[in-house]
Protein backbone atom coordinates (compact mmCIF):
# COMPACT_ATOMS: atom_id res chain seq x y z
CA UNK A 1 0.00 0.00 0.00
CA UNK A 2 1.53 3.29 -1.01
CA UNK A 3 0.38 6.67 0.20
CA UNK A 4 0.43 9.81 -1.88
CA UNK A 5 2.96 12.46 -1.06
CA UNK A 6 0.13 14.91 -0.37
CA UNK A 7 -0.69 13.00 2.82
CA UNK A 8 2.81 13.65 4.15
CA UNK A 9 3.01 17.37 3.40
CA UNK A 10 2.92 19.70 6.39
CA UNK A 11 -0.13 21.95 6.57
CA UNK A 12 0.13 24.95 4.28
CA UNK A 13 0.63 28.07 6.36
CA UNK A 14 -1.04 31.09 4.84
CA UNK A 15 -0.29 34.67 5.69
CA UNK A 16 -2.51 37.30 4.15
CA UNK A 17 -2.02 40.99 4.91
CA UNK A 18 -5.18 43.10 4.89
CA UNK A 19 -5.62 46.77 5.79
CA UNK A 20 -7.65 48.02 8.76
CA UNK A 21 -7.86 51.81 9.19
CA UNK A 22 -4.85 52.18 6.84
CA UNK A 23 -2.70 49.84 8.97
CA UNK A 24 -1.46 46.45 7.74
CA UNK A 25 -2.88 43.45 9.62
CA UNK A 26 -1.55 39.93 9.09
CA UNK A 27 -3.98 37.03 9.19
CA UNK A 28 -3.20 33.31 9.09
CA UNK A 29 -6.13 32.31 6.88
CA UNK A 30 -8.32 33.67 4.11
CA UNK A 31 -11.70 32.73 5.68
CA UNK A 32 -12.24 34.89 8.77
CA UNK A 33 -15.06 36.44 10.77
CA UNK A 34 -15.50 40.12 11.44
CA UNK A 35 -14.58 39.47 15.08
CA UNK A 36 -11.36 37.68 14.07
CA UNK A 37 -10.38 40.66 11.91
CA UNK A 38 -10.95 43.09 14.79
CA UNK A 39 -9.12 40.89 17.32
CA UNK A 40 -6.14 40.51 14.98
CA UNK A 41 -6.07 44.24 14.28
CA UNK A 42 -6.14 45.09 18.00
CA UNK A 43 -3.39 42.54 18.75
CA UNK A 44 -1.26 44.17 16.04
CA UNK A 45 -1.63 47.69 17.39
CA UNK A 46 -4.56 49.13 15.44
CA UNK A 47 -6.36 51.59 17.75
CA UNK A 48 -9.86 50.09 17.62
CA UNK A 49 -12.19 48.32 20.04
CA UNK A 50 -14.09 45.04 19.68
CA UNK A 51 -17.42 46.89 19.65
CA UNK A 52 -16.43 49.06 16.67
CA UNK A 53 -18.37 48.72 13.41
CA UNK A 54 -16.27 46.91 10.78
CA UNK A 55 -16.84 47.93 7.17
CA UNK A 56 -15.21 46.41 4.10
CA UNK A 57 -14.38 49.22 1.69
CA UNK A 58 -15.79 49.22 -1.83
CA UNK A 59 -13.65 47.28 -4.32
CA UNK A 60 -13.80 45.88 -7.86
CA UNK A 61 -17.32 47.18 -8.44
CA UNK A 62 -18.63 45.82 -5.12
CA UNK A 63 -20.13 48.39 -2.72
CA UNK A 64 -18.85 48.89 0.80
CA UNK A 65 -20.49 46.52 3.29
CA UNK A 66 -20.70 46.13 7.03
CA UNK A 67 -19.16 42.91 8.35
CA UNK A 68 -20.89 41.51 11.44
CA UNK A 69 -18.77 39.85 14.13
CA UNK A 70 -20.20 36.42 13.28
CA UNK A 71 -20.06 36.88 9.47
CA UNK A 72 -17.40 34.75 7.75
CA UNK A 73 -15.83 36.30 4.66
CA UNK A 74 -12.91 35.56 2.37
CA UNK A 75 -10.11 38.15 2.44
CA UNK A 76 -7.20 38.79 0.08
CA UNK A 77 -4.14 41.01 0.06
CA UNK A 78 -6.37 43.71 -1.45
CA UNK A 79 -9.02 43.63 1.30
CA UNK A 80 -9.41 46.97 3.06
CA UNK A 81 -11.53 47.69 6.10
CA UNK A 82 -12.44 50.58 8.33
CA UNK A 83 -13.43 50.14 11.96
CA UNK A 84 -15.22 53.00 13.67
CA UNK A 85 -16.91 53.66 16.97
CA UNK A 86 -20.64 53.47 16.27
CA UNK A 87 -21.18 56.31 18.75
CA UNK A 88 -18.81 58.61 16.84
CA UNK A 89 -20.79 61.40 15.19
CA UNK A 90 -17.91 62.76 13.15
Amino acid sequence: MSQTSAEHKPPHHVTVTITVNTKPVKLTKHRVTGLEIKKSAIAQGVAIQLDFLLTQEAHDGHPARTIADDKTITVTEHSKFTANDVDDDS
